[in-house]
């Protein structure tokens, strides 16, 4: 059978937390840098898919094609770090600084690539800044400005909005990476994981590195959005959100589903030993 029973799973994302965790940051920053990217690509080809049809929802069947690539890859997404590596930690097998080590250089790598291709995609929509942005940047340019000032304007009520969106976005985020494990066969795999990243992107809730694209790519093309803008009202409070969804509602909530974790996992390495031997 293809399908991989929970309690597998879960000690499959503790042991998929565990290997992240001793990475090195040269792997952590390169992994990162492909995955920032990776979803800043998926994220204008689902803009330009709404701009085209009308239908957001087109976009969103869509979206989840760099997600995809991410998790069959390997690669490094900090969202999806945000439930993993807990669990890890919390089966005992790395430490709190081997998270907090991930979770930087990851970060810092998603913003990285993120970044690269929204300066490409802008060259492209602008045709090297030549003429104004094309329907796809003036949309870009939109959004950014919703995601900053759009919250900037309702004050305290804003950062709690954008918070809660972040907590929802990665609590399907992280079901996303969980649901990539579900299944041994390629296509499993992306079926499982397309499901939860529709509902989000569906329903517009905020993802840090979707965000560290989007708005740096709206303000190279003209926004009025300022570092200022960006980070205290969108960037910051939408990656607090991230952690604690994606922390708490997937990898608290799957790890205390299954109590025995570490005693599957410990069986399932000497069965990976025997059969090595």
């Amino acid at each position: 059978m293809d399908y991989v029973k929970p309690a597998d799973l879960v000690a499959n994302m503790v042991d998929a937390g565990a290997r992240k965790g001793a990475l090195s940051i040269g792997q952590l920053l390169l992994r990162g840098i492909l995955s920032g990217a990776l979803l800043g690509v998926s994220t204008s080809l689902a803009v330009g898919a709404n701009v085209q049809t009308g239908q957001p929802i087109v976009g969103a069947l869509i979206f989840p094609v760099g997600f995809v690539m991410i998790c069959l890859l390997g690669l490094e997404l900090v969202t999806g770090s945000f439930a993993l590596l807990p669990m890890a930690a919390l089966d005992g097998h790395i430490n709190a600084t081997q998270v907090l080590k991930n979770w930087i250089c990851v970060f810092i790598g998603n913003l990285i690539g993120s970044i690269i291709y929204a300066g490409l995609i802008s060259i492209v929509l602008t045709n090297g800044g030549a003429t104004a942005p094309n329907a796809v940047g003036q949309a870009l340019i939109k959004i950014a400005v919703a995601k900053t000032h759009g919250y900037e304007q309702l004050g305290g009520a804003g950062i709690l909005t954008a918070f809660v969106k972040a907590m929802l976005c990665n609590w399907m985020v992280c079901l996303g990476v969980a649901m990539s494990m579900v299944a041994t066969s390629v296509l499993g795999k992306i079926v499982a994981a397309w499901l939860p990243i529709v509902i989000f992107f569906a329903q517009g809730f905020e993802h840090a590195v979707v965000n560290m694209f989007v708005i740096p790519a709206g303000m190279m093309m003209g926004a009025n959005v300022s570092a200022y803008n960006w980070w205290v009202w969108n960037q910051i409070p939408v990656t607090l959100g991230n952690i604690v969804g994606g922390f708490l509602f997937t990898g608290l909530a799957l790890y205390a589903t299954q109590p025995k974790v570490k005693e599957v996992t410990d069986v399932a390495q000497v069965v990976k030993r025997t059969k090595a031997a």
